[in-house]
């Protein structure tokens, strides 16, 4: 037998032993046997012996197969049975995951540990479990007894446009709340598929470029729920062709799972060179390679690579597994370290990050986190914080640039929060246009970016909102003089709890940055907010908050939870401001945007006086008829000449400010974009004032 079959052969045979022997009870549909135990094989003296970590020879695979150790299929009444509550009862808090691969057959093998809660009300007495369609489970045990079976479902939550469903029947109920942790194996193959792309009309070309993920011999690619299955998860069927479902379940899994952990015992049979890394979650760890004949020629050499990531939380993603065989390269201004067989492809990046390393000092501190890890791969990009993924083809820098500002914001700034991961990198954007193309570009590009928040924020908060508590006060960090008649609504306090314990209900309009998990929130408006801040504390104040945040989470013990209010605890210390108001409407609640709109204007001509010629008094009544707190700019124009205050506007309230211009007013501008609004967020009115007569 060619060495190559033999070890897989051993590994897949001793995964499911393994099972057998790690828990009390055997599958219901069989009790246990008493397994033998297994002989090793010979090995010539002085030979590196192959690093399998379970072993059975191919005889007690074949008694075990005949067992009867693998599900039947499951009975079609009982399939039309189960329901999306059911395929929603629980969450995973654990997984650790034992794989085995081969790329030159993509072939997996894995033997898994994971824990599930059962969050549903009701007492849990089945449940499933959904691997892609080219898996199958083999063995799957618990601390009870348990009976399962398998059937093909059709969802596009895996590339393959269906995926292997597990209905598990316990012998006694879980009840709301508990966990349970569950021991099984299961293997297949993960060749590369785009067949839910190509079944609703994708080109084939731009479906293989979207779902590349694959085990082969040239690429071990993998990304997570949402594109391939390679670990067990439990989900309705969710289809590309019904809106953003698809998508916003991927997010409501990340935030869910935040807090869950991952282990990762990696083992991979290769053939020819062998890899260098592995990347699990953008984490790295050096493969230790065993060659089975080390004296053979390279490309008749088989071997053993093997790296062992310990259990960490998993944050905000779906997990993600890598294998490269090229060394990582460090870029010539040490900002970026880069995985490609090209090397000449690194120079346009290291220049685009050259050209936005200025701007990342001087808002994030002296030096990144670490460096920007890029991997040459083929297809769409991926990106997962300070890892990239993505096709080294661009050779103009000038190009690459705008999107190196955010890929390279995550080596510099990192946070469990969602809303700050995301957003500042988004922030940060903003910031390049701006010193690129200047201010109006940058307010452009906010406007454009938080367009789609007025199709999906509510319209009235207050129906969802249940506990009242103390309002904040009007006119708290006000700029102008003002004054101001408000119906502010009644409030909840800020929530105590973490992103990952504040899933939101169905149904329920709006998320509050905190407990984002749809893209349009955690990096779109997040990035707005971080603009809204800016304008109220002024530039310094903020850069002063984010680098003393960055450095805060940086010595903070990784086993302490952050806490969701500190931001705004710091940014008050540098600002000396009070932005309870700011942080209660729009980040810990989801209080819809504002709605402003110009009530009136009176200006009125200041006679001469002390030397100077006749200046004017302009009043201006706004009114907000949103739900959120504001500090909105108001500006008296005319021609170059400007005079800009910001007014202090709570929600549902009507605020008049008194501007002294010197020049006769053209036009009064309210809101220059920066506060995200219901409807087109600049209100201009236009006055009609004839120039007073010179003598």
């Amino acid at each position: 037998m060619h060495p190559s079959a033999r070890l897989r052969l051993a590994f897949s045979a001793a995964l499911a032993i393994a099972v057998l022997q790690a828990t009390p009870c055997a599958v219901a549909q069989h009790p246990a046997h008493p397994q033998p135990q297994s002989q090793s094989q010979s090995q010539p003296q002085g030979q590196p012996q192959p690093q399998v970590i379970f072993h059975r020879d191919e005889d007690q695979a074949a008694a075990n197969a005949s067992q009867g150790g693998k599900p039947g299929r499951t009975p079609q009444k009982d399939i039309d049975a189960i329901t999306s509550a059911e395929r929603s009862a629980i969450s995973f808090t654990a997984w650790d995951l034992d794989l085995h691969l081969e790329p030159a057959t993509s072939h997996v093998a894995a033997h898994a540990r994971f824990t599930i809660r059962n969050v549903s009300p009701a007492p849990l007495s089945q449940f499933t479990l959904q691997l892609s369609s080219t898996l199958h489970w083999e063995h799957l045990t618990g601390p009870v007894q348990l009976s399962y079976s398998e059937h093909a479902l059709p969802t596009d939550a895996d590339h393959t446009g269906q995926a292997t469903e597990a209905l598990v029947v316990l012998s006694k109920p879980l009840p709301p709340g508990s966990t349970l942790t569950l021991t099984g194996v299961y293997s297949g193959t993960i060749a590369a598929s785009s067949e839910r792309l190509t079944r609703i009309g994708a080109p084939p070309e731009d479906a293989a470029r979207a779902d590349w993920d694959q085990i082969s011999p040239g690429t071990v690619a993998l990304r997570g729920f949402g594109n391939v299955l390679w670990y067990p998860v439990s989900s309705p069927a969710l289809f590309l062709g019904d809106g953003a479902k698809l998508f916003q379940a991927i997010g409501l899994s990340r935030l869910q799972q935040a807090t869950s952990s991952l282990r990762v015992r990696l083992t991979i049979e290769y053939v020819g060179e062998p890899p260098v890394d592995a990347f699990v979650n953008g984490r790295r760890q050096p493969l230790q390679n065993v060659a089975e004949e080390p004296n053979a020629p390279v490309a008749e050499s088989h071997g053993v690579a093997t790296a062992d990531f310990a259990a960490a939380h998993i944050g905000f993603r779906t997990p993600s597994l890598f294998v490269t065989s090229s060394n990582l390269q460090p870029s010539s201004n040490q900002l970026l370290q880069v995985a490609t067989t090209r090397p000449e492809a690194i120079a346009p990046f290291t220049a685009a990050s050259s050209n936005v390393a200025p701007l990342l000092r001087d808002w994030l501190g002296q030096a990144p986190l670490a460096p920007l890890t890029i991997i040459d791969h083929s297809g769409q990009p991926f990106e997962d914080g300070a890892f990239l993924a993505i096709p080294l083809t661009a050779t103009d820098a000038r190009q690459i640039t705008p999107a190196m500002v955010h890929s390279l914001t995550h080596a510099w700034f990192r946070s469990s929060l969602p809303w700050l991961d995301e957003g500042v990198p988004q922030f940060i954007s903003l910031l390049y246009t701006e010193n690129t193309d200047g201010r109006e570009k940058a307010l452009a590009e906010l406007r454009q970016l938080i367009n789609p928040l007025t199709l999906v924020e509510p319209e009235d908060p207050t129906e969802t909102e249940s506990s009242p508590s103390t309002a904040h006060s009007p006119g708290e960090y006000s700029s102008s003089s003002s004054s101001s008649t408000s119906q502010e609504p009644a409030r909840d306090t800020p929530p105590q709890p973490l992103p990952a314990t504040l899933t939101p209900q169905a149904g329920t309009p709006g998320q509050s940055l905190i407990a984002a998990h749809d893209e349009v929130y955690y990096r779109a408006k997040a990035a707005a907010v971080l603009w809204l801040l800016k304008s109220i504390t002024g530039d310094a104040p903020l850069k002063r908050a984010l680098q003393a945040y960055r450095d805060e989470i940086r010595h903070a013990d990784p086993n302490t939870p952050e806490d969701p209010h500190a931001f705004e605890r710091v940014l008050e210390a540098t600002s000396h401001k009070n932005l309870s108001g700011i942080f209660d409407d729009w980040v810990y609640h989801d209080r819809g945007l504002a709605d402003i709109s110009i009530v009136n204007v009176t200006p009125r001509d200041l006679p001469a006086r002390n030397g100077k010629g006749v200046s004017w008094l302009v009043a201006v009544e706004i009114h907000n008829a949103g739900y959120v707190t504001v500090d909105v700019p108001v500006t008296v124009r005319s021609g170059s000449l400007t005079s800009t205050e910001y007014v202090h506007l709570p929600p549902r309230s009507t605020t008049s400010t008194r501007i002294v211009f010197e020049g006769v007013p053209q036009e009064v501008q309210v809101n220059d974009g920066t506060i995200p609004e219901t409807t087109e967020p600049v209100h201009i009115r236009k006055l009609n004032i004839a120039a007073a007569p010179t003598f």
